[in-house]
């Protein structure tokens, strides 16, 4: 079997195992899980990553260029992607805003450009991936902490200056953020894996190792999909791929001399599937906002858990499409077309509701006036 499908083909099964896990897991157990998540494994992640970051001056261009996809995206998010979302979803709008720039190509893009494009695209993009953790790990999280700070103040009444603070040290107690401000410690006293002990770097390798199947399970065991949300979030996934496609044929458009295998590479990386990252980001204001029982809450974690979960077959179903039809897709004119049939499709469903909505409100709308019209001429018969 090819090892490209047969990882595809494991990832998911993990997420089955996840599924049928959900009748024996209740809620309450889930935190347990998220909280191995955040605390011991996803730190682990983020460590490794920090201390592996090495940038020569000749390819600061990858990781520029994934940071300026990132901040397209977001951009796209606020006005575009959630654009389908009614404006009393204010959470679910800062969710989509948080998940659909974000990408996680360790799992869903890097297997397959190891089997499709082989080790030098692959260190290529894990260079890009640079500009990636820096938007997921940093920017992200100072948007969501924002968001988070913006509406406590509101919410603030008195002692606004204590709150504050003890908001401050909460934050920098979250093990994510610790290892955050020691990995950019390290790296500013020029210090990296192999620097630290055997012993300690051997300890973080393990914890690292935990992740994936850890998120994995998670989401299969969490994710409650909706049978309206299903469909939203499919036509969410829909138009974030149909405008990285066009973002990609306009990258190519402007660099006809690329390489085939740079222009798949250039396709398929922003075509990874949502992080994990932001979720954790989530989670903290969320934990955050438990102990304040009058905060309506600002992200929908729910709902990002199902993006979540859909994302992942999404983006490698696609991913491996490309791959397989490789010679259409180094076409910028093929990417273009893809992309706006995407972008296409994904608003159909949108404007039949509204047109729907639209006759139907016009429809009782005429009944009554002409309810209205005939009370009126059954009152002028009758004086």
């Amino acid at each position: 079997m090819n090892f490209a499908l047969q990882n595809t083909l494991e990832l998911l099964l993990i997420i089955g195992l996840g599924l049928l896990l959900q009748k024996k897991i209740a809620k309450q157990d889930l935190k347990g899980v998220k909280t191995v998540i955040l605390s011991v494994a996803l730190p682990a992640v983020i460590f490794v990553a920090l201390l592996k970051i090495k940038l020569e001056s000749s390819l600061l261009i990858f990781p520029i260029l994934a940071l300026s996809f990132n901040l397209i995206m977001l951009l796209a998010s606020k006005y575009i992607l959630s654009a389908s979302l009614p404006k009393k979803e204010e959470s679910k709008k800062r969710t989509v805003m948080m998940l659909m720039p974000s990408l996680a190509p360790g799992l869903s893009c890097f297997p397959f450009i190891v089997v499709y494009l082989g080790d030098d695209s692959l260190a290529l993009a894990a260079l890009a991936d640079v500009g990636n953790k820096i938007f997921g790990l940093i920017l992200l999280y100072m948007l969501a902490m924002h968001w988070y700070h913006r509406r406590a103040i509101k919410n603030l009444k008195a002692s606004t200056g204590s709150k504050l603070r003890s908001l401050a040290l909460a934050l920098i107690k979250e093990p994510i953020n610790m290892v955050i401000i020691i990995g950019l410690l390290l790296l500013a006293l020029g210090l990296n894996m192999e620097s630290l002990p055997v012993f300690l770097q051997n300890t973080i390798q393990k914890l690292k190792i935990l992740m994936t199947p850890l998120v994995l399970l998670f989401i299969g065991m969490a994710v409650r999909i909706k049978s309206g949300e299903f469909g939203l979030i499919l036509s969410f996934l829909t138009r974030r791929a149909g405008i990285t496609f066009c973002l990609s044929a306009i990258f190519v458009f402007l660099f006809p001399a690329l390489s085939p295998a740079l222009i798949l590479l250039l396709v398929v990386f922003p075509q990874s599937a949502c992080s994990f990252w932001p979720f954790a980001h989530m989670s903290a204001v969320n934990s955050l906002e438990e102990k304040d029982e009058h905060q309506s809450p600002t992200f929908d974690i729910n709902f990002a858990v199902n993006i979540l979960a859909c994302s992942l077959p999404f983006s490698t179903i696609l991913i491996i499409s490309v791959f397989s039809f490789s010679e259409f897709f180094v076409d910028p004119k093929v990417l273009l077309a893809a992309g706006i049939t995407m972008l296409t499709l994904s608003f159909l469903p949108h404007l039949i509701y509204k047109t729907r909505k639209s006759e139907k409100s016009s429809t009782e709308t005429e009944g009554k006036v002409q309810q209205l019209h005939t009370v009126e001429s059954e009152s002028a018969k009758a004086g």
